[in-house]
């Protein structure tokens, strides 16, 4: 027979102290492991029984059930099932980050549920149903879900105002400066309609549809605005619709967007100045001319973070963007010379070869030296005088949020694909998914760390709920790594 688990034992000496001992039993005999000590005082036979449970912890693989709250003794029994499991660590602290986002207030479980579901393991909505049942057990059928999920596009414009509030109340936001950018989402479709579409894609996905969303953050890279658009539609289309907005619903007198240069055309810059806003964009230094670029170049002489302003265009050196430009320039001039000497193969022309007849292509020496001469110079295009240049470049730098936020959203988030056909079901979509990025950014703001890593710590965790078949009690235990 094998012996059972270890346990405590307390006997009575004959000077009239009190043993404590460590051991098993064997059949009726007890099997001594550790004599821990002995003692008299009521105060010290307790810190030896605290001592001896250590001996057991440290010393044993099984965990230690107190099924019995009337008793100070601690087994390590047999006969006990697991009749629950739960992730409720990561339920109550998922929790938490949406109540912080103040969304409590909109009643909504499914809301809730679906977007903390979607932080922590971002799946398709019919396998969220079965995973909130795994983690949580929360129950959904599927016909109860899809209907409840269908009235969420109503609640937009709150989440929205939640998401302000809380960029208001906990990140010193104040509408004085907004980084705004686009990305796309593809469907696992060939087919379109009047929201899906084919246009340019950011995913490579040429043959797909998709949709376009607009995304406003404010410096921290927290989500404070976000718009849907067709899938066909020019992104430098979509940022003044989406500022007029926020000006109208929010009353906004002005505040300042930084955005890339391929978002804010000639036209787009002069209808902020016409609005009221300002801005700071990325200059397109590549329609300067040669006589423009040499003297650019002259005055900021290779200089490391030297500075010229002429009009409303900012341009900086940087060494380190000189470095990466000249390899640039290095390879596409290998890839001309090249072209060049294998003329069959000029079946796409390179940027620095023009044509001197029908097939016949000389290199463009004066794009050459213009690139050469440009290399680690960057424009910065803005209607701002009243600060100084470096801070606008350095605001401009902080656009790279709003990129890691699109990042968190495609990979953390797992945003695309998506499979969902109608346009309600899409708007609820990308709603649960802004909600999610609003959680995540809670999240890797007040940690310190990345979502990822904080979610797997949280997927560890698991809560067992455990029976004894002899008492018919229970017990609940909290583990801090997964079972296996």
């Amino acid at each position: 027979m094998k012996p059972h688990y270890q346990r405590i034992r307390k006997v009575k000496t004959h000077s009239g102290s009190t043993a404590i001992q460590v051991g098993s039993y064997r059949g009726k005999n007890f099997i001594l492991k550790k004599h821990i000590g002995s003692a008299k005082d009521t105060a010290k036979i307790d810190e030896l029984i605290t001592l001896a449970a250590e001996y057991i912890r440290s010393h044993a693989p099984q965990l230690p059930f107190n099924f019995n709250p009337q008793s100070d003794e601690v087994l390590f029994k047999r006969g006990v099932k697991v009749k629950e499991s739960c992730l409720q660590t990561a339920y109550d602290y998922l929790e938490s980050i949406y109540a912080s986002l103040g969304l409590n207030h909109l009643h909504s479980p499914v809301l809730k549920h679906f977007t903390m579901m979607r932080v922590l393991e971002p799946a398709s909505k019919i396998k969220s149903i079965a995973l909130l049942n795994k983690y949580f057990g929360i129950c959904y059928t599927k016909t109860t879900a899809f209907r409840k999920l269908a009235k969420l596009i109503t609640l937009k414009e709150d989440v929205i105002k939640a998401a302000i509030a809380y960029a208001q109340r906990n990140l010193h936001f104040d509408f004085s400066l907004v980084f705004y950018d686009v990305t796309t989402l593809y469907y696992e479709t060939f087919k379109e309609d009047e929201l899906r579409a084919h246009g340019f894609s950011k995913d490579n996905k040429i043959n797909q549809p998709q949709i376009l969303i607009g995304l406003v953050v404010n410096r921290d890279g927290f989500p404070i605005y976000y718009d849907i658009f067709k899938g066909n539609t020019f992104e430098g289309k979509t940022i003044i619709p989406v500022i007029v907005q926020i000006k109208e619903k929010y009353h906004i007198d002005s505040f300042t967007v930084i955005a890339d240069a391929g978002m804010l055309s000639s036209e787009n810059l002069v209808e902020l100045d016409r609005l009221g806003f300002g801005y700071i964009v990325g200059g397109r230094t590549g329609k300067l001319t040669l006589k423009e670029a040499q003297q650019i170049a002259e005055w900021l002489k290779g200089v490391n973070h030297k500075i010229v302003r002429i009009g409303e265009t900012i341009y900086e050196y940087s060494t380190k963007r000189a470095t990466k430009d000249k390899s640039d320039n290095d390879k596409q001039l290998q890839k001309a010379l090249y072209l060049l000497s294998h003329p069959g193969q000029v079946f796409k022309r390179s940027a620095l070869l023009a044509g001197n007849g029908k097939r016949s292509f000389r290199l463009n020496e004066v794009l050459v030296e213009k690139h050469r001469l440009l290399e680690g110079i960057k424009g910065y295009r803005t209607n701002i005088t009243r600060i100084p240049d470096k801070l606008l470049i350095d605001r401009y730098h902080d656009l790279w949020k709003v990129e890691q936020a699109f990042r968190i959203t495609k990979s953390d988030l797992e945003a695309r694909p998506i499979y969902h056909r109608k346009k309600e079901s899409i708007e609820y979509h990308i709603l649960i998914v802004f909600v999610a990025l609003c959680m995540g950014k809670i999240i890797e703001l007040t940690q310190g760390r990345t979502l990822q890593r904080v979610i797997d710590e949280l997927k560890d965790k698991w809560t067992l709920t455990l029976y004894d078949e002899i008492s018919g009690n229970t017990l609940k235990v909290m583990l801090e790594h997964k079972p296996h």
